[in-house]
């Protein structure tokens, strides 16, 4: 009898932890864990990461700003691409268009590939991730679920390409 309640005790022990587990988080990355400017990865053709292709303040002024606050910085057209974040699993890097200083495109230019199971989550969290990402206009996104540690560093190269289309 003894036996058979440990067991149910440590069975319901074991589903309150298991449903208690984060397993999604809505930070936002803040600059300092973002690589410094200028910084990326080197490879044989060259250094991928910070650096913004296209063109950056092309566009027009938002509109007038508060008295206090000075005025509004111009709305930006171009492609900005973020730095490649190294995760567990391999790099991941996010290129974003804006037009008009609003996101109208996110896609994840590299991202791990090296087996089935990275080949068949990223296939799932990558379009959800350039959708969120698209959505909300900045890297305040939902991590997917089953692709944590590429989520993050989706989220943190984003984080970097939208600092470079939106300095403060």
């Amino acid at each position: 009898m003894k036996r058979i309640v440990v067991a149910l005790l440590s069975t319901i022990s074991g589903l309150v932890l298991l449903f208690a587990y984060p397993t999604s988080t809505n930070r936002s990355v803040t600059a300092d864990t973002l690589p410094a400017a200028g910084t990326g990865t080197t490879t044989g053709s060259g250094t991928t990461g910070s650096a913004a292709t296209g063109s950056a303040g092309t566009g027009t002024a938002t509109g007038p700003a508060p008295a206090a606050a000075g005025p509004a910085p111009a709305a930006k057209s171009g492609t900005f691409t973020g730095a490649t974040v190294q995760t567990r699993w391999g790099p991941v890097q996010v290129r974003i268009v804006v037009a008009n200083g609003k996101v109208t495109s996110a896609d994840a230019i590299k991202y791990p590939t090296g087996n089935g199971n990275d080949q068949q989550i990223n296939a799932y969290a990558i379009p959800q991730l350039n959708s969120e990402a698209v959505a909300a206009g900045s890297a305040k996104i939902d991590m997917v679920s089953g692709a944590t540690v590429t989520s993050g560093g989706y989220v943190q190269s984003l984080q970097d390409a939208i600092d470079q289309a939106f300095p403060a």
